[in-house]
């Protein structure tokens, strides 16, 4: 198959989810699997129906999509050579390693020993995908797992999804904050970016493309004389090998239990002391309003940064949204002029206090895809005690991303789980944050709210609202390289 040109997107090659979030297909299911016998694992995935990129009208009433952790990438059979391609991170594994697991807060309660999947001894081989317009979901899967599927697979675990509207279980407006994806391969390298955009290189998403640096992570590439090489595109930064990743990308897959009485609980006790309603209080800690209005000023829903907010009294410093993306550019401080820009380049502009302490986002951003699973609970039924047999609720969260360390990780360690973002103390992330003790904060339980004048307002002994049940790291491959996947591990 002749691939498309090396400056052009090729969609046919790539999973859809990528592109789309496949939000009017309400009906989902994550699906864990073993692979029980190599042959029958890739007899079904040489047929399976894997949906691609590319745009169709009308739109497709299912989908299918598939991702490889490392064990099932060696389950198949594909040469070690090629597998050692990979990046560290997606080799060790999501809860391979004790200082991973540090760096992401997985500790206590969220420690890979206490996962439902995802920690020793159950991380899966495969993430199979199922989508579906309503009313369609279980017919799909029906139709795919058939024999060989049985022969095939062995399902460790089926996480089933929930429509909740647009809503996350805690009852905000979710999806809103994404980064908007160069697909047409039009932003140019920038060295110095003066001001924050929300429009990001293809290559911090797709693997194969230039990145916000300019450059191509690294990546399996493939010796055109190898078997089944001609499957695959050719590396647009090495015409002589042949690029396994391109169109590809990394999968990150976090199962995140949601204590939604508990949260809704704790802040109604915490909100009247601190002369605040409770829904306020919720969406200081949030950063938006329920309904996903940012509390800055802005001119749409993603469309705002926080210069105007510069002492964290409209959005407190170590609120979610401004802790996962803080919305900077590469200079803290705006630059007005090219003799402004040349004194901020020499490091010569005065610095205020929270000036540099937080990296430049651009190089940090990920595609979030997850969905919600559990029902969904208004506040004032949250308020009551959980009934017996009260369901889990939360999220699978679901991130794509090119470098799994510099993306996703940092995010999680740096703005996230570090309680001296941004030149605080003593405060992790107010939904995310474990409460653990680390080393410099013995104790990571206070949020902090700035005021106009006077002292802040401190909500002290916050409870650990979120706890991770499972997780992994996943190569969502190109529709070639599963291919070659199949072939080369034959």
């Amino acid at each position: 198959m002749v691939s498309a040109p090396l400056n052009q997107v090729d969609f046919d090659d790539i999973q859809g989810m990528v592109r789309f979030g496949y939000k009017y297909m309400t009906e989902a299911s994550y699906v864990l699997l073993q692979i029980n016998d190599a042959a029958a694992a890739r007899v079904w995935l040489e047929r399976a129906p894997i949906s691609s990129a590319r745009e169709q009208k009308p739109p497709p009433a299912t989908a299918l999509q598939i991702a490889f952790t490392v064990g099932g990438l060696r389950a198949l059979g594909v040469p070690s050579g090629t597998i050692d391609g990979f990046s560290s991170e997606f080799l060790s594994g999501m809860g391979g390693e004790e200082n991973r697991s540090t760096r992401l807060g997985d500790l206590g309660e969220n420690a890979p020993s206490e996962w439902q999947w995802g920690g020793p001894a159950r991380v899966p081989h495969l993430l199979a995908i199922f989508f579906a317009q309503p009313g369609g979901l279980d017919s799909w899967m029906r139709t795919l797992c058939d024999q060989t599927w049985e022969n095939a697979f062995r399902v460790i675990y089926t996480l089933p999804t929930a429509n909740l509207h647009g809503r996350e279980p805690f009852g905000f407006a979710d999806g809103i904050s994404q980064p908007e994806i160069d697909w047409e391969l039009k932003r140019p390298f920038v060295e110095n970016q003066l001001t924050y955009t929300n429009r990001l290189a293809l290559g911090e998403i797709l693997l194969g493309f230039e990145n916000e640096y300019g450059k191509y992570t690294d990546r399996p590439l493939i010796s055109a004389s190898e078997k089944a090489a001609a499957e695959l595109p050719t590396a647009a930064d090495d015409n002589a090998k042949r690029d396994l990743a391109r169109n590809g990308t990394y999968l990150v897959m976090r199962t995140l239990e949601q204590d939604v009485r508990g949260f809704w609980q704790f802040l109604d006790r915490q909100a009247a002391p601190l002369g605040l309603q409770r829904d306020a209080l919720a969406e200081a800690i949030v950063g938006r309003t329920l309904d996903g209005d940012p509390l800055v000023p802005a001119t749409g829903k993603n469309e705002f940064i926080y210069a105007a907010d510069p002492q964290g009294i409209r959005c407190p410093f170590g609120a979610h949204i401004r802790r996962a993306n803080p919305r900077t550019a590469d200079f803290a401080a705006p630059v007005q002029g090219v003799l402004d820009k040349l004194i901020h380049q020499l490091g010569l502009a005065p610095r205020k206090f929270r000036e540099d302490l937080i990296a430049s986002t651009r190089f940090h951003r990920i595609l979030r895809r997850g969905r919600e699973y559990g029902p969904g609970l208004a506040r004032e039924d949250a308020l009551r005690a959980a009934p017996p047999g009260d369901p889990e609720r939360g999220l699978h969260f679901i991130c794509l991303n090119a470098n799994i360390s510099r993306q996703f990780e940092f995010v999680q360690n740096a703005w996230l789980m570090n309680s001296k973002f941004d030149g605080m103390t003593g405060e992790s992330d107010p939904l995310l944050g474990n409460r653990l003790p680390i080393p410099g904060s013995p104790d990571t339980a206070y949020f902090n709210m700035p005021r106009q004048a006077g002292l802040c307002a401190t909500v002290s002994g916050l409870p650990q609202f979120v706890k991770v049940r499972g997780g992994a790291y996943f190569f969502l491959p190109g529709l070639r390289a599963l291919r070659y996947l199949v072939k080369a591990g034959a």
